[in-house]
């Protein structure tokens, strides 16, 4: 009887070494799963995502990130005030190599429209940012960016148009321009009247979060 016992004792042992690398490999895969659904968003921009004239946690950005708190979707912010398209080209392998991100949020332009660059120059960065990023299995989305009437019709006619046309070839979203109805607004626009100010912030999130969910989905 006392050796029957221990006989059954091993036995059941044995099943349970068995299963051991089973349930492993089960939750590594589990594991693996997660990460897999797991965005991680990298915003390459200017002073109206830098939160210029504000805290950072009080940008859109940032109230971004909260919001999808209980999603899997990471955002960091590489968003720096003043920053033109020379700007990001020249930070972008270092940043992409930094965050590991799943995908990559163009936010650049504006500075070099107000500064009167030339937009082939503008474009041609753009373009050496999105084909660096895709090279890697990025997915880029692009922000539709607009400067004031003021610099000529010609001119902010091939500046917006700039974006339609990269984005249509190379197949990748493009977010309507966040301040168009805001900075019609005296209300949500700082002294400088470039900048959205506090009131902004949240608006501009909630429009982002919507936009940006639709173009994770189209994946």
């Amino acid at each position: 009887m006392h050796l029957w016992f221990k006989k059954d004792a091993m036995r059941q042992l044995k099943l349970v070494l068995l299963f051991i690398p089973l349930l492993i490999i089960s939750d590594h895969l589990a594991a693996e799963q997660i990460t897999s659904e797991q965005k991680k968003i990298l915003v390459l921009g200017d002073s109206l995502s830098a939160a210029y004239g504000l805290r950072q946690e009080q940008g859109w950005v940032s109230l971004l990130q909260n919001a999808w708190q209980q999603q899997p979707i990471i955002v960091v912010n590489a968003a720096i005030s003043g920053e033109t398209t020379d700007g990001g080209l020249a930070r972008l392998p270092r940043l992409l190599e930094q965050h590991q991100p799943t995908h990559l949020y163009i936010e650049l332009g504006g500075n070099d429209g107000l500064q009167g660059h030339p937009v082939k120059k503008m474009r041609d960065n753009i373009q050496s940012m999105i084909t660096f990023a895709q090279q890697q299995g990025i997915e880029v989305i692009l922000q539709q960016m607009q400067i004031p009437t003021n610099y000529g019709r010609r001119y902010n006619q091939m500046f917006t148009s700039m974006f339609t046309e990269l984005a249509e070839q190379n197949n990748v979203p493009l977010i309507p321009f966040f301040m168009q109805d805001i900075a019609l607004d005296k209300s949500l626009m700082q002294r400088d009247g470039i900048h959205p100010n506090l009131e902004a912030q949240p608006m501009i999130a909630e429009f982002m979060k919507e936009k940006l969910e639709g173009a994770l989905k189209a994946d």
